[in-house]
């Protein structure tokens, strides 16, 4: 089973994607963890993002993919792939339907995590305290939500063209909403 899995930053999507990888036993992909593993093993690709990383720049799409496609020719990826932070605009998820269709596999689900911004502001500036980041203000926290609602809607409108979208009530405890999301998921 292909997945890619949205929500907003607080909604808890990290830690569901987690549980949701290891219930289905296929690995999950964060960019962020590819990217610095890839650097950290001196891999060619890795090599390419890293001096973008290092002056604090978005790693271009072609080296994320070629990460990606990395994973997808992996055995461990073979049962599937539960995507965590990637794709982000529609452009990249057109990018990634094509390197699953080279491979006779494409995006099975979307599970959207919904939040109220009440809350999520709630979580991440209890998050914030937990890490002692002064910079995670309640005016930093809603900018950000707004560029991932700018971003996400219409990533979330192409999946839903597809009628890939099951959105999953992210209120409540881990436990419940892990259990919430299998079953969106008939798992």
């Amino acid at each position: 089973m292909n997945l890619i899995l949205l929500g907003a930053p607080g909604s808890g999507k990290g830690t569901q994607g987690v549980l949701l990888a290891d219930h289905l036993g296929i690995p999950k992909v964060s960019t962020g963890d590819l990217l610095r593993a890839a650097v950290r093993d001196v891999t060619p690709l890795g090599q390419q993002a890293k001096g973008y990383m290092e002056q604090g720049l978005l790693v271009p799409d072609e080296i994320v993919l070629g990460l990606i496609e990395d994973v997808l020719e992996s055995p461990d990826a073979q049962r599937g792939i539960l995507m965590d932070g990637f794709p982000r605009t529609t452009a990249q998820a057109e990018a990634v339907d094509r390197l699953l269709a080279d491979r006779g596999r494409s995006v099975n689900r979307v599970p959207v995590i919904d939040v109220s911004e009440e809350e999520l502001v709630k979580r991440l500036l209890g998050r914030a305290a937990e890490q002692g980041r002064a910079d995670d203000t309640p005016e930093a926290i809603r900018k950000r939500l707004v560029v991932y609602e700018q971003q996400t809607a219409p990533l979330i409108a192409f999946y839903e063209d597809k009628e890939l979208v099951v959105r999953i009530d992210g209120m409540g405890s881990i436990d419940d909403i892990a259990k919430r999301v299998r079953e969106a998921l008939g798992k």
